[in-house]
């Protein structure tokens, strides 16, 4: 059994401010990574830009991180920071500044790979990457703490994960900057994370030592699910919780990777701009329905907090609802995974068409 996490992990309130110089010591220069808003919103950028100034590292700041990064974003960024002669990166965000700063340090480390971007993200040939660190400001993704970038590729419509893998260095984890996120983006980015803790638990690769982490996570964020249900506000303790299953669910996956419920759910945003989270969690049902070893799935409910499958289902639509999938698109995404082993190298039972079919109720 294997059991590797290399980040360095503060969870904690005021982290980026009290841990300052340890950000510091990443780089003489550094490129914040970050979108357009929600960073300025929250308080996260300021902290960052407040942080490395104290500490006299100069900085340049890319903020056009766009939902679902592309190569091409990132290709572009990487410019700058060759430019800027930047050898460290902190992504500040949720997962896709987090994630695009794992592929930006390795095209900025490899300056002459960025003309070939997508050749060399997701090629075989080895490449280094710039130290990182990464301030999540969602309770979904764990970016922070997986070796994980999933990138847009418009040329073939979907997502996909980036072959090389870069742990950030540092993580800094703190739960005050969920405070302006809104009710719709908590949701789905907590049910990201409730999928990762699922289709970890459930996985070719789980053992006794990476349960530990869906274990906790699952137990965690089922004593806080209601909070997904209400109308009034998450308080700080109930935030810091989703924070914490988030990041123990980006622990679990670092080791098991996810399984099909994020695999098909890609097309479904590429395609439909449906969020991440909602498009992987409309299938958690049905992947839970038809997996063979019902006494996990048992398991799973009772971390959770439900009696049955049926309440398990019904929690999903009412915090999700729906969600309209062409009947062309739906065959295809079928046929595509269905025909990559990659994708179904996770999963520890064969998937057939018809059961597949059944992921998604009509």
């Amino acid at each position: 059994m294997k059991l590797y996490i290399p980040t360095l992990v503060y969870s904690e309130s005021g982290c980026v401010k009290a841990h300052r110089k340890e950000l510091a010591g990443l780089g003489t220069r550094a490129m914040i990574v970050t979108g357009g808003h929600s960073s300025k919103r929250n308080g996260s950028l300021a902290d960052v830009v407040d942080a490395l100034t104290k500490e006299k590292i100069p900085h340049v700041i890319f903020d056009e991180i766009e939902e679902n990064p592309s190569v091409e974003t990132v290709a572009r960024a990487a410019k700058m920071a060759v430019k800027n002669q930047v050898d460290f990166f902190v992504g500040v965000g949720g997962g896709s500044p987090m994630d695009a700063s794992k592929a930006i340090s390795i095209l900025a480390k490899n300056p002459e790979k960025i003309g070939e971007a997508q050749a060399a993200l997701y090629g075989t040939e080895k490449l280094e990457a710039y130290p990182i660190a990464a301030v999540p400001t969602t309770s979904g993704t764990g970016s922070e703490v997986t070796p994980y970038a999933i990138l847009t590729l418009h040329e073939k419509h979907t997502k996909k994960s980036m072959a090389h893998h870069v742990f950030p260095q540092l993580a800094l984890v703190d739960a005050g900057y969920l405070k302006t996120i809104s009710k719709e983006g908590l949701i789905s980015t907590c049910v990201d994370a409730l999928a990762h803790l699922i289709e970890s638990y459930l996985n070719t690769n789980s053992n006794e030592y990476n349960r530990m982490y869906t274990r906790e996570g699952l137990c965690i964020w089922g004593s806080v699910k209601d909070v997904l249900t209400r109308e009034s506000a998450p308080n700080t303790d109930e935030l810091e919780e989703f924070m914490h299953a988030s990041v123990l669910a980006g622990m679990a996956i670092s080791h098991t990777g996810t399984s099909i419920p994020h695999g098909i759910s890609y097309p479904v945003t590429y395609e439909l701009q449906v969020p991440h989270g909602k498009a992987v969690g409309i299938f958690l049902p049905g992947f839970l329905t038809n997996y063979e070893n019902q006494e996990e799935v048992k398991q799973i409910l009772r971390l959770l907090g439900f009696a049955k499958l049926a309440d398990f289902t019904s929690y999903i639509e009412k915090i999700l609802g729906k969600v309209d999938i062409p009947e062309e698109l739906w065959q295809k995404d079928m046929t595509d995974i269905l025909a990559n082993p990659a994708k179904l190298k996770n999963y520890p039972f064969t998937l057939s068409r018809e059961t597949l079919d059944t992921y998604y109720e009509r």
